[in-house]
């Protein structure tokens, strides 16, 4: 069983770094957005505005720090009720500064990304995100060891390579309908 951090500390690590917070999403859906009453207003009319949150403003307030705070999301095809909800609510983070892409999930696969989520702070330590069979999060596990930090920056490199931005990738979504 991995050692989690206290989960009391894991919003310090998105106000204390120093340069990047780069984050990979894998999974199909998240128990805390399918919970969400945005989750069921998304449901019903397929369309979010935006909604500031503790975590838009911590996204303002570092960006304007001159960092940048990015992700990849790697999207089914066709993209699941859970990968829908967060291309639609990307525009909220985005609008705040952080720079969100998207890769199919085929392109994942090509590239050998493991099907595991992630943050990589500064290019020097990592939260793996641990989640369980029912899309729960469980905990978030700190990877400082050089050679997986070494592996995390391969990773993210391949995958911010080939993912889209958002509007390129809704695009091809709508094109695949």
């Amino acid at each position: 069983m991995p050692e989690f951090i206290d989960d009391a500390t894991f919003g310090d690590y998105f106000r204390e770094f120093e340069h990047t917070a780069w984050r990979l999403e894998t999974r199909r859906a998240y128990a805390s957005d399918v919970g969400g009453e945005r989750y069921a207003q998304f449901l019903r009319s397929q369309e979010l505005g935006l909604a500031p949150s503790a975590w838009t403003a911590n996204i303002e307030e570092q960006v304007a720090q001159g960092k940048r705070i990015e992700r990849v999301r790697v999207v089914d095809e066709p993209p699941t009720d859970g990968q829908r909800f967060l291309l639609a609510s990307a525009v909220n983070n985005i609008a705040a500064g952080e720079d969100i892409r998207h890769l199919w999930r085929a392109d994942a696969d090509k590239l050998s990304l493991p099907a595991e989520d992630f943050w990589l702070f500064d290019s020097r330590r990592a939260l793996l995100l641990h989640f369980d069979e029912a899309d729960e999060y469980l905990g978030a596990e700190l990877i400082e060891d050089p050679k997986h930090i070494v592996h995390y920056c391969q990773l993210r490199d391949a995958a911010w390579h080939y993912a889209l931005r958002r509007e390129e990738f809704v695009d091809q979504v709508r094109s695949r309908v």
